[in-house]
């Protein structure tokens, strides 16, 4: 009787404890040439999901060497990329296929 009661209590705690909320996702889109937003907000001390969607016929690199991330989008697909926690301030992203292609994660 006394092992059902801790096993209830048990299963009881479990649920009580709140589930984790998701971590923070912006989109970020490629097309023409240009990141769009330029600025990406983003809050500070939290991982955050960056949803990069390339929409050009071209091939495009989400590249940080701030943020030590690097990663191809093929054209017409979208990649995830995790980054944070992070301190405010401003961490400069790029197409290193397209060196022109440049904008900001704007971390408040």
């Amino acid at each position: 009787m006394r092992e059902r009661v801790l096993a209830a209590a048990l299963l009881l705690a479990l649920f009580a404890i709140p589930a984790k909320a998701a971590d923070p996702q912006v989109t970020i889109l490629l097309k023409d040439h240009q990141f769009t937003p330029q600025d990406v907000p983003v809050p500070a001390g939290v991982k955050v999901e960056l949803i990069v969607q390339n929409q050009q016929d071209v091939m495009a690199e989400f590249e940080s060497t701030k943020l030590h991330r690097e990663k191809i989008v093929l054209p017409g697909a979208k990649i995830s990329v995790f980054v944070g926690p992070l301190d405010p301030g401003r961490y400069e992203f790029f197409d290193d296929f397209h060196n022109s292609t440049r904008a900001f994660l704007v971390v408040k």
